[in-house]
């Protein structure tokens, strides 16, 4: 464990994180769930130095004449978070004026450091998402904002983006979220797009403003890509048989997340246990040694599933029933990939509009243009080589390690049509199959399987509603797009209806049924479902 906490320090930019700062009580209270939901400790607020609370717990628990209880000394010596706002928000009869007030219950002022807080403080106002999530979160953001543009809510939109800005200068890339234990890992690259929801609002001057954000945002998924060897990935980049480099999702650390320490060590020592089951060691120091591999494995594949956002999903496991033989590091993401495209063709766009007062300047940019411009072709022709599966007729994962396509259907496949990726025969034959497949009464399915993870059926999320909707409008495919939106708005309307609250996900299988599954019951509030269902409802009018 100490080396796993080593690793994790040179990830996190010299900022600690609570398993670092408090040791064996961190692990204590993880592990024994003193809190039902892991983040809840990672986010308390130590009430004095954060060195005396660990000495004092060190004496109290050493001491048998003391009747010692872990409840109370947490109590007793952390501020714990306060429950969600939104429900104290009054149920408006029009759902647009609810999410409206929503905005002010979900905004943040700047932050102000505290020591021993694991937030990581911004300069300007943002929103959160709601409930458990208590922090500024990189892809949910993107939504969040379609709905802020509805709401003319501007000066927030610039604010958050300010905001990533800040983070990207400050840590070299975006967090998960500003938080310290998300430090090791950023999540789907989105800030190109925010960049360019902006620039559509206030003009194209937005673009060269944060041109130099953006490219380091790109260099950080890029880092190592000209170094990186055929069969040995370096951190995102991925060199594939043919010499294209390629991205899959990654977390820098090696130990369990921080936020959800408890499951991660269940995962992986569910993963051993099956090891053992089917492998023979000459003696107990090799067996050892496999078992530590196995565990550092295993949660770097599940940091990479959060990095993607789809945590979880039976799209990272080799049986889509058992978590515990998830392999996200090996798959070439057509998500992330898609996304990359987009910001090598924004970054593109954002050197064709920056302002130059000298020919060698405008030169400087035009070149710099082309350049992304061939990033950009180059990637989009690796995407149709690798992560178009011809015989199934979708887009999906590439698995390089065993060098073969995924079968599974899973709305990741619609990311290269909402990035305009593919001609129109590929783009039919993906809706057809996604269609045929993931859509039900209330919307998408992200997969087809029902595994209790919260990312498979039956449950739909506003992010993968937006991102197949737009990309089925990108290919004319105006009836399906038109009645993907419009049950997905009605579903929202009546679980509002019904419940008063807007939600982080939905049951669109069963339209009667509330969404479950994951690590933590269903949050209301919801920063990505609002923007979402602000969009979508501003587009049938």
């Amino acid at each position: 464990m100490i080396i796993m906490l080593l690793a994790g320090s040179l990830v996190t930019n010299g900022q600690s994180t609570p398993d670092e700062i408090y040791g064996d009580l961190f692990r204590d209270v993880q592990m024994n769930k003193v809190f039902p939901d892991g983040k809840t400790f990672v986010d308390c607020i130590p009430k004095k130095d954060p060195k005396a609370i660990l000495s004092d717990y060190k004496k109290l628990k050493a001491n048998p004449e003391i009747k010692f209880s872990l409840q109370k000394f947490v109590e007793d010596n952390f501020t714990i978070p306060p429950a969600p706002e939104a429900k104290n928000i009054q149920q408006e009869k029009d759902v647009t004026v609810h999410i409206k007030n929503l905005w002010s219950v979900l905004k943040r002022e700047p932050d102000t450091k505290v020591n021993g807080s694991s937030l990581l403080p911004l300069p300007n106002p943002y929103i959160v998402p709601g409930g458990r999530f208590r922090e500024i979160y990189y892809w949910d953001s993107y939504f969040t904002m379609l709905g802020l543009k509805e709401s003319g809510e501007t000066v927030m939109i610039e604010n958050m983006i300010r905001n990533f800005a800040y983070l990207i200068n400050t840590y070299g890339h975006i967090p998960n979220g500003n938080r310290t234990y998300y430090l090791s890992r950023s999540q789907p690259p989105f800030f190109p797009l925010m960049v360019q929801l902006l620039a559509e609002i206030k003009g194209s001057q937005v673009y060269a403003d944060y041109l130099p954000a953006m490219e380091k945002e790109y260099q950080y998924f890029m880092s190592g890509a000209d170094k990186v060897k055929i069969g040995e990935p370096v951190k995102y980049v991925v060199r594939m048989p043919d010499g294209t480099v390629m991205n899959r999702y990654w977390d820098e650390s090696t130990s369990p997340r921080q936020e959800s320490y408890r499951e991660d060590v269940e995962t992986a020592e569910a993963a051993v246990k099956k090891m053992l089951s089917v492998s023979l060691f000459k003696n107990a120091g090799q067996q050892k040694k496999a078992e530590d591999a196995k565990r550092i494995e295993i949660y770097q594949h599940l940091r990479a599933g959060a990095t993607s956002g789809i945590d979880f999903s039976s799209r990272w496991f080799t049986d889509p029933k058992d978590i515990s033989t998830i392999q996200t590091t090996n798959m070439i993401a057509v998500d992330l990939n898609s996304l990359l495209y987009q910001a090598e063709m924004i970054i593109r766009q954002a050197y064709i509009l920056s302002p130059a007062t000298t020919p060698s300047a405008k030169a400087a940019n035009s070149s710099k243009a082309a350049d992304y411009n061939l990033k950009a072709q180059t990637r989009k022709k690796a995407i149709d080589k690798f992560c178009w599966n011809e015989k199934a007729g979708i887009y999906s994962d590439y698995d390089f390690v065993n060098n073969k396509y995924s079968d599974a259907i899973t709305l990741a496949g619609m990311y290269p049509l909402f990035a305009k990726i593919p001609d129109q025969q590929k783009a039919e034959r993906e809706k057809q199959a996604v269609m045929k497949n993931l859509f039900h009464d209330g919307g998408f399915t992200t997969t087809v399987y029902s595994t209790g993870q919260q990312w498979d059926a039956p449950n739909g999320w506003a992010p993968l509603q937006w991102i197949t909707i737009t990309g089925l409008e990108n290919y004319y495919f105006n009836d399906e797009a038109k009645d993907a939106a419009e049950k997905w708005v009605k579903l929202n309307k009546a679980v509002y209806e019904r419940t008063g609250k807007l939600l982080e996900k939905y049951n669109v299988m069963d339209i009667h049924l509330e969404a479950g599954g994951g690590e933590y019951p269903t949050q209301d509030g919801f920063g990505w479902t609002n923007g979402v269902l602000l969009a979508l409802m501003a587009k049938a009018r």
